[in-house]
This record gives structure tokens, C-alpha cells and sequence, in this order.
């Protein structure tokens, strides 16, 4: 059965600065905390970084074209911050703003619509140094530098994005350090949560105060899909805590305004929350066009017996285990529940009826090989089966999901690229298209086929 998605439907693809532009000391950019934190002996799983990455900088049209091929009607893509302000306190890299430039006029022209993400993890180094997000000042240079995008960006930019998946940036940096700044501090990581918070309020300000209401902004979240392995009121519980303290710390101050009070009674032996200020409620809880959703893997958690849980990313999680991923895995290890998504977005839209969501990054990873075939783009081909199986079956649960009532406006397919996968290096291939990282030569996959048809038909 043929499922016929609504005709203003926006099919995408994504990516993120870091991981594909490569150009790291070209066109006045200077160090990210990414930068520094791949230069630490030990911090990535095979060494290398994206110094170089997909060499998107220069290589931008070439990926332009092929999202015409496979006619995608949006690309999500970020802005390096330390392209536009160099230095702190520094004056505005006109290099920096014109290369963005000529990607937005490229994407515009070639009838693609640009979803800018104004912060996709790469903080200026030079704030963090400063303290970085668990400094409030961060949030304040935020709102300057989003600023500075939509005085130089103008009305070329289709959709705004505050931030990208702000738990990574705050339980990943700063509570158990797998990712940069690579800081483990409970304390801190709370702190960040909030000034994220502040920033996407800031940001969303920032923006209309240049633009005006008619900007169309977002924020993109990763909720965590927490399934109670059982009905026992104690793995009920334990669930709730999840919720709480991976969930609830945004979509309250951003989406109503408020934290639940829950949160403060679970952290109180971490923090006071002193940091949060009279007035920051106001300035989060920002009238939003579009939540942004990232969904790759649900996770069955039941109540913690006393000792089993291990330290992880996230605060307040001692009664909560997380059960090993079961089924067929991803080669990230990470379980395959498209349910989950559909789930996702019904009860969002349930809660939250009169939000639209868009699905701003959903793809897996798997281990590619390259054949021979002279009647593919290039002469050469990646069969990927089980990818495409992934993709079919997700975009189909947002098919589900828009059945049963969602309000979803569109589908992101994570990657456009294989590129650099953070604290995993370049070792792990989330793209729809291949790239060799020797040569950059950009490779067709059977998913890129795949996720053509679907766009062309509009349906599943």
C-alpha cells in the first residue's frame, strides 16, 4: 500500500560544518573547541579530525548538483562560527560571511531551499577558554553572532535553526567529556543546559530584531525515546527520570517556558541552579515556526538496583539502567525501533497540537563497500541494503505518524555525506553518499537511489 505524502512536504538532506567543510585554516577560520579536542592524543577512536573532512569549502557545488540529482527540495547545513569571528571581540570575517554567502546564492539558485544551523557544536575556542557555555556570557556572544548572520544573510536563508541538539553539546562536553570541550562535571553540564537555553531565546531575538516576525525559526532537539522495559511502577519511574532530565530541561523553558520542578528536586546534591535568572524564562520561551527532530535509536530503561549504574553523560540517572540495545545493530551498536519515531512525533504533536515538527536528521551507519559498475554515476556503486531497508522503514513510520495526525512538514535524511563523525573520526559512514576521503571523490549509494525515487514519488 502506497502512502502519498502531503504535497508541501519538504525532503532533505543535512549536514554540519565541522564534519564535511573542511578548509580548517582557510578563509580567515580559526580553532574550534572540535579543533583542539581532535588534536589531544586519545580523544578520537582513529586519530584523525576534520581538518579536511569532505572538503565541502571547496567543493560545494559539486554537492549542490548532486542534491538536484537526487531532488531534495532543502538542505540542512551549518555555519562555523569561528569562520565569521575569528577572534573574540574580533571584527566580522567578511571571507568567512561571503563564502556562506555564495553557498546560500548556489542553493537558491539551483531551487534548493537553505536550512541555516547557526550552531552545530563548534564553539570559538576562544570562548571556551572563557568558560564556554556553562558561562553565561556564551549565550550573550550567541545572540551577537546570530546577529551578525541575519544582517548578512537576509531573507536567503529559508529556515533558522538555534541550535543543534543541545543534550550532545551539554551531557556529551561537559558530563562525561567523550565529546569537546571533553569536561566531566555534572555541575557544569547543568549549567550549559540552561545557557543553551538562553542562547536559542537570545538567537530567535536576535534574529527577529533584524528580520522581523516573518523569520522562520526552529530548534533542533534529539529526544531521547525512553521505553519502560515493564509496567512496574518502579520501571515507570525510572523512565520519568530519563524523560526529566534528557527531555524535559528543553522542551520546558523552550516550549512553555518553565523547568518542571521535578528537575531541581533530582539535582539539588549538583547544583542550585542559581545560574538561572529573573527574566530567563522570558527570554527562552521564544515563539517557535518549526521543532526540528533528530531520531536515529530508541532506549529500554528499567529501575536501577542499587550499584549497577555506570557514570554516564546525563546528571541524576542512579535509578535508571539502560539496557543493551537488542536486535539487528547499526554498526554505531545502536538498535533499529522505527516505531519509536512515529511514537515520537504523535505524542509531540499530542502535547504540543499546534507545532509543526520536522524530522531534522534520521539515517544509520554501516560498514560500505565499493564495487564496479559502469552503469552507475561514475562507474562506481555502494550497495547498501540494509540502509535502505533503515530508510525505508523510518520514513515510513513518519508515514505512520502523519496517518494517525502529526503534524510533520518534513524528512532530513542524515547524511548527505559521509563525513566526520565526531569522537568515532571518520571511521564510521552515516551518507548517502560515499565519500573517499583520499581522493574526495563523492560515490553514489543505493540509499541515494533509494531516497530519489522517494522524493520524486512523493510517497512510500
Amino acid at each position: 500500500m502506497t502512502f502519498a505524502f502531503p504535497n508541501d512536504f519538504t525532503w532533505g538532506t543535512a549536514t554540519a560544518s565541522y564534519q564535511v567543510e573542511g578548509a580548517a585554516h582557510e578563509g580567515g577560520r580559526t580553532d574550534s573547541i572540535w579543533d583542539t579536542f581532535c588534536a589531544k592524543p586519545g580523544t578520537i577512536a582513529d586519530g584523525t579530525s576534520g581538518e579536511k573532512a569532505c572538503d565541502q569549502y571547496h567543493r560545494y557545488m559539486e554537492d549542490i548538483d548532486i542534491m538536484k540529482r537526487i531532488g531534495v527540495g532543502a538542505y540542512r547545513f551549518s555555519v562555523s562560527w569561528t569562520r565569521i569571528f575569528p577572534e573574540f571581540d574580533g571584527p566580522v570575517n567578511q571571507e568567512g560571511l561571503d563564502y556562506y554567502l555564495r553557498l546560500l546564492d548556489a542553493l537558491r539558485e539551483a531551487g534548493i531551499k537553505p536550512v541555516c544551523t547557526m550552531y552545530h557544536w563548534d564553539l570559538p575556542q576562544y570562548l571556551e577558554d572563557r568558560g564556554g557555555w556553562p558561562n553565561r556570557d556564551t549565550a550573550k556572544r550567541y545572540a551577537d553572532y546570530a546577529r551578525t548572520l541575519a544582517q548578512a544573510f537576509g531573507d536567503r536563508v529559508d529556515t533558522w535553526t538555534t541550535l543543534n541538539e543541545p543534550w550532545c553539546t551539554a551531557y556529551l562536553g561537559y558530563g562525561n567529556g567523550v565529546h569537546a570541550p571533553g569536561i566531566k562535571d555534572y555541575a557544569k553540564a547543568l549549567e550549559a543546559v540552561h545557557h543553551l537555553n538562553l542562547a536559542h531565546g537570545l538567537g530567535i531575538q536576535a534574529i527577529r530584531s533584524v528580520l522581523g516576525d516573518d523569520a522562520r525559526m526552529s530548534v533542533t532537539l534529539n529526544p531521547a525515546v525512553n521505553i519502560a522495559e515493564t509496567d512496574a511502577p518502579e520501571d515507570l519511574l525510572a523512565k520519568q527520570r530519563a524523560d526529566l532530565i534528557n527531555n524535559e530541561v528543553f522542551y520546558g523553558p523552550m516550549l512553555q517556558g518553565r523547568y518542571d520542578s521535578g528537575i531541581f528536586d533530582v539535582t539539588r546534591d549538583i547544583t542550585d541552579w542559581s545560574f538561572v535568572k529573573d527574566g530567563d524564562m522570558e527570554e527562552i520561551h521564544q515563539p517557535l515556526d518549526v521543532l526540528g527532530l533528530n531520531y536515529y535509536s530508541t532506549t529500554h530503561v528499567r529501575h536501577a538496583a542499587p550499584g549497577t549504574v555506570n557514570n554516564g553523560p546525563v546528571p541524576a540517572q542512579d535509578i535508571v539502567e539502560s539496557l543493551p540495545p537488542a536486535g539487528a545493530l547499526t554498526a554505531m551498536g545502536w538498535n533499529q525501533e522505527p516505531q519509536g519515531l512515529t511514537g515520537l512525533l504523535t505524542e509531540l504533536s499530542t502535547r504540543f497540537p499546534d507545532l509543526p515538527l520536522m524530522v531534522t536528521e534520521n539515517g544509520s551507519a554501516w560498514d560500505d563497500v565499493v564495487t564496479e559498475d559502469a552503469a552507475a554515476p561514475g562507474g562506481k556503486i555502494v550497495h547498501d541494503p540494509q540502509r535502505v531497508n533503515y530508510m525505508n522503514q523510518h520514513i515510513q513510520a513518519v508515514a505512520d505518524a502523519l496517518e494517525a495526525g502529526a503534524n510533520v512538514t518534513g524528512y532530513y535524511a542524515w547524511s548527505l555525506l559521509d563525513n566526520f563523525e565526531w569522537a568515532l573520526g571518520l571511521s564510521k559512514r552515516f551518507g548517502i553518499i560515499r565519500v573517499d576521503y583520499d581522493t574526495e571523490e563523492r560515490i553514489w549509494k543505493d540509499s541515494a537511489l533509494r531516497f530519489r525515487d522517494i522524493v520524486r514519488a512523493n510517497a512510500i
